[in-house]
């Protein structure tokens, strides 16, 4: 049933209920629809909204600046190079002004914080494209992915690999709480999310008849899992003096055959990218030339095998975002 949020922020899956996240899967699979069959949807013929992005990336940008011209958007992308904010213009003030020329901001960088204050102050939607803490708009894409493959989400067995105390591990275990998904995080226990998120998820997974596990075992959280879902092992802001513990602490943690054959039959492999699964980067090349590492986080093998789903998701970042903005600005 269609929900009503327009002037809504979207900065955490937190601040939604799990019927409003089914309104906007929903909504992202009729969007999906309508840019496969090439039918117009210029919905939001004369708005406008600006990206601001502290970090760079490849799938938000082209997924906000796509989806904003399908919806008949006029778009600005500011880099960290463009904007005065947090130098000579306060977080505050920058929002009061872009909230008066655009119709909707996104922003990406760093402290939530950051976002947060941005929208107190924008008297626009403000969309989270990533921070330190939470990647909501991700979060819809995997989803998305996830039903898109098996036919729903509810009671299904999820298990994030690595740092899950990261953005994307944090995210995930809100989402999967939300909707009914079982969650493991199956990682070193200096890489778990906070003691205070992992509680906040347990309550609401509890009202969702699903769970929330912590463990180091890789064998016992992989057992018969239906996705298998793994991210960098240093996340884009970090010193690259990290990578040498990272490497001693996440090692055992990679995805391999091994892992996925001890999943179940129809089990699928996500990640959010970009990924260091060979050596034609130029990270890949330098860790290798470190620590002798040809892969890290995921083997070559999983990652071009069929069960792996990486650029269905990718490419549905731009579907689901699409949904937010149409949902939001409409």
């Amino acid at each position: 049933m269609p929900k009503n949020l327009s002037g809504r922020n979207f900065l955490k899956l937190l601040d939604f209920t799990t019927e409003e996240i089914r309104y906007l899967l929903d909504l992202s699979k009729e969007l999906k629809r309508l840019k496969l069959t090439h039918t117009p949807h210029r919905y939001l013929e004369g708005k406008n909204i600006v990206l601001l992005f502290e970090k760079t990336s490849t799938r938000t940008r082209c997924s906000f600046e796509v989806a904003g011209r399908d919806l008949g958007m006029g778009v600005t992308y500011l880099d960290p190079g463009s904007s005065q904010m947090g130098k000579k213009e306060s977080i505050e003030d920058t929002a009061r002004v872009l909230g008066r020329m655009y119709d909707g901001i996104e922003y990406r960088g760093f402290d939530q914080s950051i976002v947060e204050e941005l929208a107190a102050y924008a008297g626009v939607p403000v969309w989270n494209g990533l921070t330190n803490e939470f990647h909501p708009t991700q979060m819809l894409a995997d989803l998305l992915t996830i039903e898109e493959n098996f036919g729903y989400l509810k009671g299904l067995n999820f298990v994030f690999m690595g740092d899950a105390g990261n953005n994307v591990g944090n995210s995930l275990m809100v989402a999967c709480a939300k909707m009914g998904i079982n969650f493991t995080a199956c990682g070193p226990k200096k890489q778990m999310p906070s003691e205070k998120l992992v509680e906040t998820c347990k309550k609401i997974a509890a009202e969702n008849e699903c769970t929330i596990t912590l463990t180091e075992d890789v064998g016992q959280a992989t057992k018969g899992a239906h996705v298998i879902y793994t991210d960098i092992w240093v996340s884009m802001g970090e010193p690259d003096s990290v990578w040498e513990e990272r490497i001693k602490l996440l090692s055992p943690y990679q995805v391999n055959k091994e892992v996925m054959a001890n999943a179940a039959e129809n089990a699928i492999f996500m990640h959010c990218l970009p990924s260091f699964h060979d050596l034609k980067t130029t990270i890949g090349k330098e860790i290798y030339e470190k620590f002798g590492l040809k892969e890290m986080e995921v083997c070559d093998e999983v990652f071009e095998s069929r069960a792996s789903k990486v650029f269905d998701e990718a490419e549905n970042r731009m579907h689901t975002i699409k949904a937010v903005m149409y949902a939001t600005l409409k």
